[in-house]
């Protein structure tokens, strides 16, 4: 297991563990919270034995673990000689920025449930100083918003072979009504109808025939290039935003010729781009309708 890449996500109560926790997701660790220290190598193993195997874990311990806690140093030694790509985090911040938080939250401290908050984080750096002093990188979020917190996590620990935003890219008629789930949703019904060319209506996008016709429409070269620069605008700030998947609708009258042509073309495109895609047709029929994987 020694490429296996494991974090441990630790540090104070309102410091932002649980905004880490939700960045790593992101970017493709199996993320476990509030994970009781004696039990961190039986989750590790149960990760790497499952199918298909977890490569990246995120294992959140802190005080809330209580007398757990004590066992914490003896099973971190272990992980790290199995696993030595393996990190501590330690998420701190000052204890007038803790308080803030927790005065904004109006949730009391875990560890002074009846006590004041101060008294609760005093209590907590004492219990989590063992911790601290292990640690890789005491990172202070004491300057970090939400977001700017993810967007430092993402820089950091994002690796090549994360996913990036999945894109969904499919066909429907407008007949039929748009798709309930589409992000955005492109009408093609501009472009000229192949279906009043009596050798063409009983095709459909799919077949070269009518994907020529609609190539070299009037309007569809156009049309591709703005989509083109509207899409490498947008992509990279959903996927900035924390946004994994997006779908991308094309309809036209019948969800057979314009829409399913252009729906091919457009993913495609993504996936030469690099932009993990799927192709769906929703009105072809089970015979006819392809899905594709690039």
């Amino acid at each position: 297991m020694s490429g296996r890449r494991i974090l441990i996500v630790s540090g104070m109560s309102g410091a932002g563990k649980t905004s880490a926790l939700r960045a790593f997701e992101d970017i493709g660790y199996y993320c476990v919270d509030n994970l009781p220290p004696p039990l961190m190598e039986t989750c590790i193993d149960l990760c790497h034995r499952s199918t298909p195997s977890l490569p990246r874990l995120a294992l959140a311990v802190d005080a809330r673990t209580g007398e757990f806690l004590e066992q914490f140093g003896p099973a971190w030694s272990d992980v790290k000689e199995r696993s030595p790509r393996s990190l501590l985090l330690f998420f701190d911040a000052p204890d007038s920025v803790l308080v803030q938080r927790f005065s904004e939250t109006r949730r009391p401290h875990p560890l002074a449930p009846r006590g004041s908050v101060a008294e609760g984080i005093l209590q907590e750096r004492q219990v989590l100083l063992p911790l601290r002093s292990l640690a890789d990188a005491v990172i202070d979020t004491g300057e970090f918003s939400v977001r700017s917190l993810r967007e430092f996590l993402l820089k950091r620990f994002a690796e090549e072979e994360a996913p990036s935003l999945n894109v969904a890219v499919t066909s429907f008629a407008y007949r039929n009504g748009v798709l309930p789930n589409a992000d955005l949703v492109f009408d093609v019904r501009f472009l000229p109808n192949p279906h009043y060319d009596p050798e063409l209506r009983a095709l459909t996008g799919l077949d070269d025939p009518v994907r020529h016709f609609v190539e070299s429409s009037s309007g569809t070269a156009e049309f591709l290039q703005h989509l083109e620069r509207l899409l490498s605008f947008l992509l990279p700030r959903y996927g900035e935003e924390g946004k994994t998947y997006l779908t991308l609708a094309f309809g036209c009258t019948g969800g057979r010729h314009r829409s399913v042509a252009i729906a091919s073309l457009v993913a495609a495109h993504l996936g030469e781009r690099g932009y993990p895609t799927t192709l769906t047709h929703a009105d072809l029929s089970d015979a006819t309708a392809r899905s594709a994987a690039r």
